[in-house]
């Protein structure tokens, strides 16, 4: 079946001599794998090696067979141009965790057009701006609600957060319940949009600590989730 859709790149994997493996996550049709063959060597074919770099948006015309094997790209194109997305030391080093944090959270096969539209006004939104420090933070809080699992944040006022329960409450109650500067800083993150983010002022070790604690979160609630390699170079950057 051939099919055009919008679809925001999560990787790409060299096979063989000149293919890609590339993952996307596509607006019709959920998570798809493509095989795209000589890719890698052919300077004159339809598709560019540089449209498939982590998070860019494209619209492809693709044939599916949907008998869980690879797929094959036809044709692509930008949907999306990005101005400073892959070129800003800070934002690429943002892409790279969060393409990856995304491959590791999604893995509905079925179309999500909500997901979908959030993914791709998100990375908008990242390109545009320029003060962008903790966008990652307010991102995977944001990213929770639509993978089922955004925390109840009913009772906010109280001093611990459950990351198992995914709830706040006034005692401590377990192994791992949190509460200090990191769910301080989680907290400030509740009903807030990516235009307030310039507000909120964190030192580097409050960063870190408040994507440690989403991190865990995510471990805790996600089955399958692994710790992006990515992070040390995040962590890194931004000591």
């Amino acid at each position: 079946m051939v099919v055009t859709t919008k679809a925001i790149v999560l990787s790409a994997i060299k096979y063989a001599e000149a293919d890609l493996i590339v993952s996307c996550y596509t607006e019709g049709y959920g998570l798809k794998s493509y095989l795209l063959r000589g890719v890698l060597k052919s300077k004159k074919g339809a598709l560019k090696t540089s449209y498939f770099q982590p998070l860019t948006q494209l619209e492809i015309v693709a044939v599916h067979k949907d008998k869980g094997t690879l797929e094959r790209i036809k044709e692509a194109k930008i949907a999306q141009p990005y101005r400073s997305l892959h070129t800003h030391v800070v934002k690429s080093a943002i892409v790279l965790f969060l393409s990856e944090m995304l491959k590791n959270a999604i893995q509905e096969e079925e179309a999500n057009p909500p997901l979908f539209h959030y993914l791709a006004q998100s990375f908008y939104w990242l390109d545009n701006h320029e003060q962008v420090a903790n966008f990652h933070l307010l991102f995977l809080l944001k990213l929770s609600a639509y993978l089922g699992c955004y925390p109840d944040a009913s009772n906010i006022d109280a001093p611990y957060f459950n990351l198992s329960e995914g709830n706040f409450q006034e005692t401590d109650s377990g192994l791992y319940c949190e509460k200090g500067p990191a769910v301080a800083v989680f907290k400030g993150l509740f009903g807030i949009d990516f235009d307030s983010l310039p507000q909120i002022k964190l030192t580097k070790s409050e960063r870190k600590h408040t994507l440690n604690l989403l991190l865990v979160y995510y471990q805790l609630h996600l089955q399958g989730y692994k710790k992006p390699r990515s992070l040390l170079v995040l962590n890194q950057l931004f000591n």
